[in-house]
């Protein structure tokens, strides 16, 4: 038997300092009831008496004999030293990597610790868990946990998402797990292949993830967008405007893009919508406009510090259009083209670009229409 233990947090404004998350984020633990009794992982140390609290009702006056950690970033791990206080007889278990940080972030814990390594397995009874290292999806001492009882993943962080578990996300589990993907792991896309290659040949028929739903149906969907998203391939025939704009003749020049794009597009304003979200349209969608003025004799700022979170999530295979404005040296262009070509992979450029000199004229406003014919091919 599974018992869920984990709490949703509807206090955070930012989840990892950078994240906004107005539907809160949930921080998943569960306890498995078996011969032995296995605990997997812990909560957030704001939320440690409710999870005690259900600890202990899902116990029912047991005591567990194992607590089993897949990840020691602190929304999981920072109720650790409570339940071995509360517990003192429970046995830890992780690989090296995990009691090394362990140790760091509690010098003065003392407790009874195995040591595991991939492919061990811890019996419980009926449910035996045999442990997947999964090195940098996203921290190195990730450890997964296979339950071939019901064919269950423990999956740490993977294949969460943001969100309570009581928000109701119209948009379905892609919109806010894509957003957490892109912005959590979307750096170490061949570490996520390399767990697919462990997971070859496994019967999933559960993933439990650290944060957001249990997904127990229709697994080859979640698998399927994962497996995309880690090999960097688009998943949309869809248009992403992201744009910044000093005086608004710039945003007038995305608009007017936008306003003839005939399939599916988004627009973010750098300096206004949230940054992770133009992150994620980046990565979801098959093209990528990037509109924006010459600053100082470079690139707008917020646009850099775009291109830049591009870079470090490993931005490629995709197909890029350009829109630059400057009064009397435009210059962003060629400076985008050398980050693009300096840092991206695989990308083509439409050679199709945009100068604008301070204000659209008409042949501004005839060659943006152009553009949108290429981008609606």
């Amino acid at each position: 038997m599974v018992k869920y233990v984990g709490v949703n947090d509807r206090k955070i404004d930012l989840f990892e300092g950078q994240f906004i998350v107005p539907e809160g984020i949930s921080y998943n633990s569960y306890v498995i009831i078996d011969e032995k009794i296995a605990i997997m992982d812990t909560v957030d140390i704001n939320f440690k008496d409710e999870y005690l609290s259900n600890v202990k009702k899902a116990l029912e006056g047991k005591n567990p004999d194992y607590l089993v950690i897949s990840h020691m970033e602190p929304d999981h791990s920072a109720s650790i030293f409570e339940l071995v206080k509360k517990y003192p007889n429970i046995e830890v278990v992780g690989n090296m990597q995990t009691f090394k940080m362990l140790h760091q972030f509690f010098p003065e814990i003392k407790c009874n610790e195995l040591v595991v390594k991939e492919n061990d397995i811890l019996d419980l009874g009926n449910h035996k868990l045999k442990f997947i290292t999964a090195p940098m999806v996203h921290w190195p001492e990730v450890m997964m946990s296979y339950d071939s009882y019901d064919n269950s993943l423990y999956s740490a962080d993977a294949f969460g998402k943001f969100g309570a578990l009581d928000f109701d996300d119209p948009e379905g589990w892609a919109c806010e797990a894509r957003r957490y993907y892109f912005g959590i792991v979307g750096k170490y896309g061949q570490n996520v292949q390399n767990l697919f290659k462990k997971l070859a040949g496994v019967k999933l028929d559960i993933i439990r993830p650290l944060h957001g739903p249990v997904l127990d149906s229709n697994i080859d969907y979640y698998l399927g967008l994962y497996n995309t998203w880690s090999k960097y391939e688009p998943e949309a025939d869809a248009v992403s405007i992201a744009y910044t704009s000093v005086y608004g003749n710039t945003k007038e020049a995305a608009l007017l893009l936008a306003s003839n794009i005939k399939k599916d597009y988004d627009v973010f304003d750098l300096a206004r919508d949230d940054f992770h979200e133009a992150i994620e349209g980046a990565f979801e969608n098959k093209y990528l406009v990037l509109a924006t003025t010459t600053y100082c004799g470079d690139i707008f700022p917020k646009m850099l510090d775009f291109l830049n979170a591009l870079k470090e999530r490993g931005y490629q295979n995709r197909t890029i259009a350009i829109i630059e404005n400057g009064t009397w040296a435009p210059m962003a262009k060629k400076f985008i083209i050398d980050f693009i070509n300096n840092n991206f992979k695989n990308i083509t450029i439409i050679e199709k670009s945009i100068t604008i000199k301070s204000a659209l004229t008409e042949v501004n406003k005839n060659e943006i229409l152009e553009l949108a014919e290429i981008l609606n091919k």
